[in-house]
C-alpha cells in the first residue's frame, strides 16, 4: 500500500507511476475486489445529501466499488494507492449541461472580445489583431456586448471599416445570435441593399436601406462561408483539445455539447479514444439531413454519447431576437423572431419519438417557449407511449429564460426538462428590465418556481456565450446576485436555489437529462469515478468565497485529467 497526499507530489506523475506499476491483487473467486485507488481525507458529498456523507471512496478500473461508511471498502493492500485529499472538498463530477465545445476552444484561439467596454475599445482590439494578420485574411472575434457601452448602440460596418477594409471582419456578439461585419465581409458574402433576410433572421439597415453590418440570428448564415474558411480539420482538432483542457481546469468532468456539428462526431470520438479529450461529451447535433444520418446508429456508450437533436425556436433577448408574446418595451415594433417552421418541426418531433431521439430546443422568449411546449404536446399526443421507442423521452427546452406564468406548470405536466444557465440571469438582468419590464420578468429565469412545480433543472453555462466557470454558475444559482453582489428591482431574489439544489443542477440533474443517471451524477457503488475537487466546501462557505475557490483535481473514470499546479 502506498500513501500520499494531494499536495505532496505532482499528482499526474504519481498516479501514472502508481497505476502502471501495480497489477491487480490476487484474489479468490469469492473475495471482494481490492481498490486500485482509495480516496480519503476529504469533505465528500455523494450528491444525495445536503451534508457530507462519505468518508472514503474505493475505485477499480474507473468504477466506484465502495463508498464508506455505507459500503465499507476491503482492506487496502500493497496494490492499493491511498490518496489523502488533505481536507479538500470532493463532489460528483460537475457537468455543464449546455455548452458549445468547439466554440470554447475557438475562443482561446481567436480574438476574444469579452469585457470590451466600448466601440472604440472594439476597434482597438481589432486593430491589434490586424497588425499580426496578413492582408486579406479573415479577422474573427467573439464576445462583445453593447448593453453598457457609452455609444448606446450596436457596432456597425462603418465602425469596422474605419479600422480596415483590406480584411473581412466578422465579430460575433457574446450570445451567438448576432454578428457585426465590415464592408469587405459583406462584399465577399454578396450582401447588398437588395438582399432579403432569410426566414428567422434580420439584416439591420442604415437610413438609406443599405446593410448596416449587423446580422441577426439566421441572417448570420449569409456570412458563414466567409467565417468558416479557416476551419481545417487540424484547426478543429486543436479547438476541441484546447476546450477539453480549459474545461478540465475549471473542474468540469463533462459537457452537453449543444449544436454539435454532425461532421465532427467522428473527430470527437477519435480524440476521446486517443485520450486527447478527457471530458465526457453528450452530443446534441444541429438539425439537418447530416444529423439524422449520424443518428441512424446513435452512439450510446462510452465517454462520447450522440443521441440528441438541437432545434431553435427563436433568438436571444440581448439582440432582441427572442420571440415575445408582446413587443419589446424598448422596441415597440418588434416582438422577436420565430426561427422554426411549426409544421415541419412537428413531423420531425414525431419521427424522433418513433426512433428514440432526444429533442433539445432553444427557446428564450415567452412566445418561443410556448410554441415549443405546444409542439411537444402535439407530438406526444400524436405518438402515444406504446408507439415510442422510449416512453419518457426526456425532451428539453434549452434556456427557458422568459416564461409566461401560465406555462410554468406545463413543464411538469408534459415531462419537459428546462435546461437553464444561471449566469444568464445575473448578466441579462442588468438590461432585461429595459427589454421587457419588471412585470414580465416575474416569469424570467424562474428556477425556484420550476423546481417547486416538480421538474429538475440541469444547469449549464452556454459557453462561450458566458465564461463557462462552474463557480460563477453555482454562485449565480444560489445567490441570484451578480459577481459584485449586486441585485435590483426585477431580479426576483426568491427565485434562487438551495446549495444542495445548486449541486444537483451540475451533477445529478444533467446525468438524468442525458440518460446517464445510472452511471454518473452521484457518488454510489457501481457508478463511474468522476469527481471534482475544490479547496473549500462550496455548500457551506460564504457566498462570495465560492467565486475564489480553487480547483485542485478533476477526475474522469478514475483518471486525473487536471491537477492544480
Amino acid at each position: 500500500m502506498r500513501r500520499y497526499t494531494l499536495t505532496s507530489f505532482s499528482l499526474p506523475l504519481v498516479l501514472s507511476i502508481a497505476l502502471s506499476a501495480c497489477s491487480p491483487a490476487p484474489s479468490s473467486p469469492n473475495s471482494n475486489p481490492k481498490a486500485d485507488l482509495l480516496l480519503t481525507g476529504a469533505t465528500i458529498y455523494s450528491g444525495l445529501s445536503a451534508t457530507p456523507d462519505v468518508t472514503a471512496i474505493g475505485i477499480k478500473d474507473g468504477t466506484i466499488i465502495c463508498v464508506e461508511p455505507a459500503a465499507p471498502c476491503p482492506a487496502a493492500d500493497q496494490f492499493t494507492e491511498v490518496m489523502d485529499l488533505s481536507g479538500a472538498a470532493l463532489y460528483p463530477g460537475l457537468t455543464d449541461a449546455h455548452g458549445h465545445l468547439r466554440g470554447i476552444g475557438m475562443r482561446e484561439m481567436t480574438l476574444n472580445l469579452e469585457g470590451t467596454p466600448s466601440i472604440v475599445a472594439l476597434q482597438d482590439a481589432v486593430r491589434t489583431q490586424i497588425a499580426d494578420t496578413p492582408k486579406g485574411e479573415l479577422i474573427f472575434g467573439r464576445g462583445w456586448i453593447e448593453t453598457h457601452w457609452p455609444e448606446g448602440r450596436f457596432p456597425n460596418a462603418a465602425d469596422l471599416d474605419a479600422v480596415s477594409t483590406d480584411h473581412p471582419i466578422i465579430l460575433k456578439r457574446a450570445d451567438g445570435h448576432a454578428v457585426v461585419v465590415n464592408s469587405a465581409a459583406l462584399e465577399r458574402a454578396g450582401i447588398t441593399a437588395d438582399t432579403q433576410p432569410p426566414f428567422g433572421g434580420d439584416i439591420l439597415r442604415t437610413n438609406t436601406g443599405a446593410p448596416s453590418g449587423m446580422l441577426i440570428d439566421n441572417a448570420q448564415d449569409l456570412v458563414s462561408a466567409v467565417g468558416n474558411q479557416e476551419l481545417s480539420e487540424a484547426r478543429k482538432e486543436a479547438a476541441y483539445v484546447k476546450a477539453g483542457e480549459v474545461y478540465a481546469a475549471y473542474g468540469w468532468t463533462g459537457i452537453h455539447f449543444m449544436s454539435s456539428y454532425p461532421e465532427d462526431t467522428q473527430l470527437i470520438n477519435r480524440l476521446s479514444d486517443e485520450g486527447k479529450l478527457g471530458l465526457r461529451v453528450y452530443n446534441a447535433l444541429d438539425n439537418g439531413p447530416a444529423a439524422l444520418k449520424v443518428l441512424e446508429t446513435p452512439d450510446l456508450d462510452g465517454k462520447v454519447i450522440t443521441r440528441a437533436i438541437k432545434l431553435y425556436s427563436d433568438g436571444a433577448l440581448g439582440s432582441r431576437g427572442a420571440a415575445l408574446l408582446a413587443p419589446y418595451d424598448d422596441d415597440k415594433g418588434n416582438s422577436g423572431l420565430i426561427t422554426l417552421k411549426p409544421e415541419e418541426t412537428l413531423e420531425l418531433l414525431k419521427h424522433a419519438l418513433s426512433k428514440g431521439l432526444q429533442i433539445n430546443t432553444h427557446a428564450i422568449g415567452d412566445r418561443g417557449n410556448r410554441l415549443v411546449l405546444d409542439l411537444y404536446e402535439k407530438a406526444f399526443a400524436a405518438v402515444p407511449e406504446n408507439e415510442r421507442a422510449i416512453a419518457q423521452p426526456r425532451w428539453r427546452i434549452e434556456h427557458a429564460q422568459i416564461l409566461s406564468l401560465d406555462d410554468i406548470k406545463r413543464f411538469t405536466k408534459l415531462g419537459v426538462i428546462p435546461s437553464m444557465q444561471p449566469s444568464h440571469a445575473i448578466g441579462d438582468l442588468h438590461f432585461a428590465v429595459d427589454r421587457i419590464g419588471v412585470k414580465r420578468l416575474a416569469g424570467g429565469y424562474s428556477w425556484r418556481s420550476l423546481i417547486d412545480s416538480g421538474v429538475i433543472i440541469p444547469g449549464g453555462t452556454d459557453a462561450p456565450v458566458e465564461r463557462g466557470d462552474p463557480r460563477i454558475e453555482y454562485y449565480a444559482a444560489t445567490t441570484r446576485k451578480d459577481v459584485n453582489g449586486f441585485s435590483a428591482e426585477g431580479w426576483y431574489p426568491e427565485q434562487k436555489v438551495t446549495r444542495l439544489e445548486g449541486l444537483k443542477m451540475f451533477t445529478q440533474w444533467p446525468a438524468y437529462a442525458s440518460f446517464q443517471d445510472q452511471n454518473i451524477g452521484t457518488i454510489e457503488v457501481g457508478k463511474k469515478a468522476d469527481f471534482s475537487v475544490f479547496d473549500r466546501d462550496l455548500l457551506t462557505v460564504d457566498s462570495a468565497d465560492i467565486l475564489t475557490a480553487k480547483v485542485l483535481m478533476t477526475m474522469v473514470e478514475g483518471k486525473t485529467i487536471y491537477t492544480a499546479p
